[in-house]
């Protein structure tokens, strides 16, 4: 049996590994097969799935801090395993039990990966009917974990408009990997862009819909964010957490600070006293939505579109706190570490630039707008791909 703590000392593991030469990996910016072998090594691409199929079969609130340990050494890596929560959490929200069985069972048994082609501002992939299956077509211009996944989740309209998730191995024939992400951050993500070439679907491929699934099949959307939220709270940690070695270590009192040591600054200090305040406080924020989340997951077929809205609600709070958070906390390191700091030879502005890139996802204003909304009017966002 796997328990919290078993899986939370795995993440620390590989959490340090990455940490060792996290800035080299990703000056090189390759496709990060290495990275994904060391998650599978370490269990935790299972930690979500039932245990009925041979998961650990912990909660969304396990998962949230596992991302969040590893989001702390490497923000690239805590994505592709974010995502991959999500992607195949989709055996659970979508599918039925033979889909369960077919598609979780070697996942569990191999530790595969879930890489996803589903985002919604792209144009749509199509399902074209062929026999009993569909032929898959289309090119979406990001796909994060498709290219190192073992299988990525699509999402597609059949000619009729119905809206599907269908499954497809690394390996299909007609999947064309573009090794395009060449972005600001995230740059060990996966996240370039794919091809679907007439890529044979068959029956047995095909998940189900998560529009037509009710509230607790909506819960695709909350998780992610929630997800998104824990990623910047452990990248905002690991920023600040590098700043301070480098503070105690290298860093010097400035000429009229009338003090030994930088350590020693008040201003140094009290810079760093609110940002780790509204760090901790963000963190409990956290804690929270990733109870609020799990108790939601837990109530399965019975949970209401009311009850789902109050989660996305608290998941909303904590995306905008921690996204404003993580965007002045990665760029205030530089204040109290100094300006020899900026040295590319420590690349502390990876930080800034995996929260920069990553919280272009989606505007969080919208999510502001969400939480005000509720709060003035007790509306509840309508289920999107984003909301």
């Amino acid at each position: 049996m796997t328990t919290r703590n078993q899986v939370l000392d795995a993440a620390r593991d590989v959490a340090n590994h990455l940490a060792l030469d996290a800035l080299e990996r990703d000056r090189a910016n390759a496709e990060p097969f290495a990275e994904a072998e060391l998650l599978r090594k370490a269990g935790l691409p299972n930690v979500l799935l039932p245990a009925t199929i041979g998961g650990a079969g912990l909660p969304w609130s396990v998962a949230l801090e596992v991302v969040r340990e590893i989001a702390r050494a490497d923000g690239s890596i805590a994505q592709l395993l974010a995502y991959h929560y999500v992607n195949a959490h989709n055996l659970v929200w979508v599918a039925d039990d033979a889909g369960r069985r077919r598609w979780g069972v070697p996942t569990a048994e191999n530790q595969w990966l879930w890489g996803d082609s589903v985002n919604p501002v792209d144009p749509d992939l199509q399902l074209v009917r062929d026999g009993d299956g569909y032929r898959l077509r289309g090119t979406k211009n990001f796909s994060t974990g498709a290219s190192v996944g073992d299988v990525t989740v699509v999402g597609g309209l059949t000619d009729t408009g119905e809206d599907l998730l269908v499954v497809v191995p690394r390996e299909a024939e007609g999947f064309v990997k573009g090794g395009d992400w060449d972005n600001l951050g995230q740059r060990l993500s996966a996240s370039g862009s794919v091809r679907f070439d007439d890529v044979r679907v068959d029956p047995d491929a095909v998940l189900g819909s998560a529009s037509t699934s009710g509230a607790f099949g909506s819960l695709v959307t909350p998780a992610i964010q929630a997800a998104f939220g824990h990623f910047y709270l452990g990248v905002t940690r690991g920023a600040l957490e590098a700043a301070a070695e480098y503070t105690r270590t290298s860093s010097r009192p400035w000429l009229l600070s009338d003090v030994q040591k930088a350590v020693e600054d008040p201003y140094v200090l009290a810079t760093y006293g609110r940002l780790v305040a509204r760090l901790r406080a963000a963190e409990a924020l956290g804690r929270s939505v990733g109870e609020s989340l799990s108790q939601a997951h837990e109530r399965g077929g019975d949970l209401t579109w009311a009850e789902r809205g109050e989660v996305a609600e608290e998941i909303a709070a904590l995306k905008v706190v921690s996204s404003d958070l993580a965007l002045e906390a990665t760029s205030a390191i530089f204040e109290v570490t100094g300006a020899r700091a900026s040295s590319n030879r420590f690349g502390f502005d990876r930080f800034w630039r995996n929260v920069r890139t990553h919280t272009l996802h989606d505007p969080v204003q919208y999510k502001a707008r969400e939480v005000g909304d509720h709060f003035l009017t007790g509306a509840h966002p309508a289920f999107s791909l984003y909301t």
